[in-house]
């Protein structure tokens, strides 16, 4: 039987190549993303993974997108990887509550908004992986990031506590902490800044987002089977927790 999973944030950097990762070994995987029609449609013709719009900070849109979705992959998911996520940096004295809320909303309402319409179903089959991405910053915390910090730490105390209440019914909820990833978004980045952010990393590289698809892929696998609660830091040793 092939599982399915589904990967939310998944036809772009990091989601994207958790996608292909988990497509590759074998699972039928559908794509959640939120608002780039053109990145969707060329990661569907290029992979053939098929991707679902919806806003995972709207609880009833996680419903029907979870539905439609469902429908692609032709069986309830096994595996669900919240890897959606935004950021709205800026220093505290200056967020203003749009910048807050909307970054709460979409890093930390969404493990709620996405998990729960699943785990009923993983609870009656036995079985259930549910994969959340984190950040080296919700565990060191980071200046100008009071807000996605606070919402990935939130990622965390959030997977520690559903992986005890779901444990004796074969569903491990663990967490994916990475640094930095070698993405759009990271080499948008000023070269300047880049060097010194690199130069902080003692393997003295960015992090490549296969190297993220593979530690979910495990995760995802029988292998990882007593493997719950977990937090996995992947982030070449800028910071050991």
């Amino acid at each position: 039987m092939t599982r399915t999973a589904l990967v939310t944030g998944g036809t772009r950097g990091i989601g994207a190549a958790i996608c292909l990762e988990l497509k590759a070994a074998g699972y039928t995987v559908v794509a959640n993303y939120a608002g780039n029609e053109e990145a969707a449609k060329s990661f569907t013709a290029e992979t053939g993974i098929s991707a679902v719009k919806w806003d995972v900070g709207d609880y009833q849109s996680c419903v029907d997108g979870i539905a439609a979705a469902e429908a692609k992959a032709g069986a309830p998911f096994d595996i669900l990887v919240n890897n959606a996520g935004i950021t709205r940096d800026g220093m505290f004295h200056k967020m203003t509550p749009e910048h807050w809320n909307e970054v709460i909303r979409i890093d930390l309402t969404s493990m709620f908004n996405m998990t729960r319409p699943v785990i009923d179903g993983m609870r009656e089959r036995g079985f259930g992986r549910i994969i959340n991405i984190s950040s080296i910053n919700g565990q060191k915390g980071q200046m100008g990031q009071v807000n996605y910090s606070a919402a990935k730490a939130g990622v965390i105390g959030f997977t520690k506590a559903l992986a005890q209440e779901t444990a004796r019914k074969g569903i491990t909820v663990n967490c994916i902490a990475p640094g930095y990833i070698n993405t759009e978004m990271v080499a948008a980045v000023p070269a300047n800044v880049l060097q010194s952010i690199i130069a902080g990393i003692p393997v003295n590289r960015l992090g490549e987002a296969s190297e993220i698809g593979g530690l979910v892929t495990y995760l995802a696998s029988d292998a990882a089977g007593f493997m719950t609660g977990s937090v996995l830091t992947i982030n070449g040793g800028q910071y050991m927790a």
